[in-house]
């Protein structure tokens, strides 16, 4: 099994399609002008496919061995070249180093299935990577029982602002088919989370301006698909990894709000030059809703 953590903005290539993983560093995390590619081959028929699970680190309970063996399951299937977590990926407090045997009994020893073995792109929250935590001012104005470790982070502002501009730079020099933006804090949710005001405001505008097509996410245990009245941006949760069923879902407009699932599950994602396709699954492997949108005539079907 491959561990792969990001630091700040990881850049991965495909061709046709660029992933976006914003991630936040401790204290060794440096900024820079040039991001790191990591480039992945395509398949023979020029296509690529991947899983998104996020919030799932639970020692295997709350179903989270059940969704590792469908996720095995689907991922022989597809033939998945590598897996893309969302966020929050030991519960409950993150690693306490490299030789936390959590990583073995949260990690290693759940996603066993022979597909699984490829390298998995984390936003890893806790020990390794503050994720979207830094935008969201109730986490430094009222933090409550939790404790964040802001070195590498403070000034906020500065911080912030280095980051924006940074993932401004790389979608604008991007010429990719295809953009996705991996974050773990929801931007759009009818769940428990539901809008985050500081990312919508900060975040979004520059998601918009350079065309990106989905923005993923994590930090809600549920699934769901929210679209965008006035731009072709669709926002995506893959939070349901482990424990969910919160129960506290919001209203939200019909318009915008294409699927909603109050439970655990994951995404598969199959794409080409032409399309990409995305399946949401249940803990049983069941199909609860699949789309595909068309690059050529920006039509999205069901």
């Amino acid at each position: 099994m491959k561990a792969f953590f990001p630091k700040k903005i990881i850049t991965m290539n495909f061709q046709y399609v660029i992933i976006f993983l914003v991630s936040f560093g401790f204290c060794f995390l440096v900024s820079c002008a040039e991001f790191p590619y990591f480039n992945q081959s395509l398949k023979d028929d020029g296509s690529l496919s991947f899983l998104v699970i996020g919030d799932w680190g639970r020692k295997g309970l709350y179903n989270q061995s059940e969704l590792a063996f469908q996720m095995g399951e689907i991922g022989e299937k597809l033939k998945i070249d590598f897996v893309i977590s969302s966020g929050d990926n030991f519960y409950e407090d993150g690693l306490n180093g490299v030789n936390d045997p959590t990583f073995q009994h949260s990690f290693t020893n759940i996603y066993k299935a022979p597909s699984l073995q490829k390298t998995w792109y984390n936003e890893i929250v806790d020990f390794f990577f503050i994720d979207t935590t830094p935008f969201v001012d109730d986490y430094f104005t009222n933090p409550k029982e939790h404790t964040y470790d802001w070195r590498g982070v403070l000034p906020k502002d500065k911080y912030l602002n280095d980051l924006l501009k940074d993932l401004d730079l790389a979608l604008s020099k991007s010429t990719a088919k295809w953009k996705m933006v991996i974050g773990h804090h929801t931007i759009k949710s009818a769940g428990h989370h539901g809008i985050i005001t500081e990312l919508a405001q900060q975040l979004v505008p520059i998601l918009e301006e350079h065309d990106v097509d989905f923005y993923i996410n994590g930090h809600d245990h549920c699934l769901q698909r929210i679209g965008s009245i006035d731009s072709k941006l669709e926002f995506l949760t893959s939070g349901g990894g482990s424990k969910a069923w919160r129960g506290d879902v919001k209203g939200w407009n019909p318009t915008e709000l294409k699927f909603y699932y109050d439970g655990q599950g994951f995404i598969s994602i199959k794409l080409n030059q032409k399309e990409v396709e995305f399946v949401y699954y249940d803990v049983f492997g069941n199909v609860l809703h699949k789309f595909s949108v068309s690059k050529d005539s920006c039509v999205s079907s069901q």
